[in-house]
């Protein structure tokens, strides 16, 4: 399967210069892991997808047309990842948005990657980002398209074994990886930075928090402490739970909170398709 693309219900179209979207990244993105069909997450996308909209105030798509999209461009994929971006639409010169917009909506779908299966067993190797993320309440927690501060992250290494990036904000705070949330586990309590300033609040990391029932801890983590945890691990809607085997040269051992969740994952029918793990 080649990546297929529409732009408002329509392949081959092709998105107006003028679209607020490519001009400002005026707008909002989901990126959907699609099995046969099956979207496993994709309440929680759209109920993403809602809130932002709504923050934005752009006009929701229809979460019935838009998976029938998804579905109609996966078709022939056992395995895909669908990416939703709904921009304001057109506007004219300025930042001001215009009175009456009409939302662009462009899907594309490409099958899935073939992940290392020495992830899910060991863990990643990931590495401590210079770049570091502004603080803006008005956005936190969206997954609004400027996404410059996670492009200046992912370029600031190129070795094929650094499979992520860890991200603070300007006060040393730990926030998240440069397209997952993460977890550690601090004296015995699994912990997960609090997003209220800034950061994405994952699909996966909603789920995760849904299913452990109160037994998280959310909070601000300084990196010194979160450098002292026994276990990290990242979530993602795309690649599920997969441990982090070193972070910025110190090594942990995939741990059992990570494999109890990984299995967690698994039973519920969430683990990436392809992917392995112990």
């Amino acid at each position: 399967m080649n990546m297929r693309i529409s732009v408002d219900g329509v392949e081959g179209a092709q998105v107006s210069p003028r679209d607020r979207g490519l001009a400002y990244g005026d707008g909002l993105f989901e990126t959907v892991r699609v099995i046969d069909g099956h979207a496993p997450l994709w309440p929680r996308h759209m109920a993403r997808l809602r809130r932002g909209c709504q923050r934005l105030a752009i006009a929701c798509p229809d979460a019935t047309a838009l998976l029938a999209e998804v579905r109609r461009l996966a078709a022939d994929s056992h395995a895909a990842v669908a990416r939703i971006s709904v921009t304001r639409g057109l506007g004219e010169r300025g930042y001001a948005p215009p009175v009456h917009a009409a939302p662009c909506i462009i899907v594309q779908v490409a099958p899935a990657p073939n992940w290392p299966a020495d992830w899910y067993s060991e863990g990643l190797q990931v590495g401590l980002c210079r770049t570091r993320l502004a603080e803006q309440p008005a956005l936190a927690g969206l997954k609004h398209l400027n996404r410059l501060e996670q492009v200046l992250a992912r370029a600031e290494w190129n070795n094929p074994a650094q499979a992520e990036g860890l991200m603070c904000d300007m006060h040393g705070r730990v926030v998240s990886a440069t397209s997952a949330n993460v977890f550690a586990v601090i004296d015995g309590v699994l912990t997960t930075p609090a997003l209220e300033r800034c950061g994405v609040e994952g699909v996966a990391r909603a789920e995760l928090l849904a299913r452990a029932a109160g037994d998280v801890a959310v909070r601000d983590i300084a990196l010194e402490e979160w450098m002292g945890s026994s276990e990290w691990f990242i979530s993602s809607s795309v690649r599920g739970i997969v441990p982090i085997r070193m972070l910025d040269g110190q090594p942990r051992e995939a741990g059992p909170v990570a494999r109890r969740w990984q299995q967690c994952w698994r039973q519920a029918g969430l683990h990436p398709c392809g992917a392995h793990a112990a």
